[in-house]
């Protein structure tokens, strides 16, 4: 437990004086927290409240490309080489890893719910309780997945490459950046089995919903469960020496670590539970937009002047 809590200290200092590290775990989530809440939802809380979702999850599924590309950079530059020294285990460094990229991204976290909260008004956060447990499930079930990147790929740009092609698909067939409900029905069909669909499904009923944790129990036991397989394979495949290479028929047991969300996604597609519930989000949204409409040309009818003070407010 000693070398674990020196290595995790250790890690996050080693993070903070990273600037790939610092991109992907502050700068960009926080970018994509105020393009989301002040252009495209425009500062109506409503609207921001639904996109809360989504930006957390962006911010919670891009710590497993800063933890990929960090590992991969420590072992070409034979800083793991020196912790093998110590004696310090392989899981001590990899579950050191996830405990500082969580310390790291759970105060991000935390200042876009406020910001929510205080700079855009949104009037109800949701359920707290079942937005931590996703965050902090969905943050070290991630991160997991970075260990396995960085254990599966030899250099720094093989590790780029395979983060590309696993980013792509998750940010934009998850709901996260495009609506679900404006995907194909083949698009929405393929996306039922990738773990960041369930997270920001999660996350926006906890959100909009007020959803609990029990409510969200799938999502919640199907992360946890691709964490604990995604971090075992990535101990039996660690290595601290750059010049360690491993079999290419150990890269097909990665494949082993989906075996979750593919029996999750044939049952989502056989019932089709979370399509029908962003279907019937959007139409509430919808309904909620169109009644909001309605009280305004009621207040304009019975109130003229606030219309003529309104049109020479757009003309000034």
């Amino acid at each position: 437990m000693t070398n674990l809590l020196t290595l995790t200290r250790m890690r996050v200092r080693l993070a903070l004086r990273n600037k790939m590290f610092f991109f992907f775990s502050i700068v960009m989530p926080l970018g994509f927290f105020f393009l989301y809440s002040g252009v495209f939802a425009k500062g109506i809380p409503r609207e921001v409240a639904n996109l809360l979702g989504p930006v957390l999850a962006l911010n919670v599924m891009g710590s497993f490309w800063g933890l990929s590309a960090t590992l991969v950079m420590f072992r070409e530059q034979g800083i793991l080489r020196r912790f093998h020294v110590t004696p310090a285990t392989a899981t001590d460094m990899l579950v050191s890893s996830i405990l500082a990229n969580y310390t790291l991204t759970l105060p991000t976290v935390i200042t876009e719910l406020l910001l929510a909260k205080f700079l855009f008004h949104v009037p109800s956060l949701g359920h707290l309780t079942a937005v931590f447990f996703l965050v902090s499930i969905g943050t070290i079930s991630f991160g997991s997945l970075g260990l396995v990147i960085a254990s599966v790929t030899n250099t720094m740009q093989e590790t780029q490459v395979l983060n590309q092609l696993l980013w792509l698909p998750l940010i934009f067939l998850s709901g996260a950046t495009i609506p679900f409900t404006y995907l194909s029905t083949l698009v929405q069909s393929i996306a039922l089995f990738l773990p960041a669909t369930y997270l920001v499904h999660g996350l926006k009923r906890a959100i909009v919903d007020n959803k609990g944790p029990l409510q969200l129990l799938l999502a919640l036991g199907s992360l946890s469960i691709w964490f604990i397989l995604t971090l075992f394979l990535s101990s039996q495949l660690f290595r601290w020496e750059p010049e360690a290479r491993i079999p290419r028929k150990a890269k097909l047991y990665v494949a082993a670590t989906a075996i979750p969300f593919f029996l999750l996604g044939i049952w989502e597609n056989k019932y089709g539970r979370v399509i029908a519930e962003e279907k019937v989000a959007v139409q509430r949204l919808d309904e909620a937009a169109r009644a909001e409409r309605r009280a305004k040309q009621k207040d304009i009818q019975q109130d003229p002047d606030a219309s003529d003070q309104n049109d020479s407010d757009q003309k000034q």
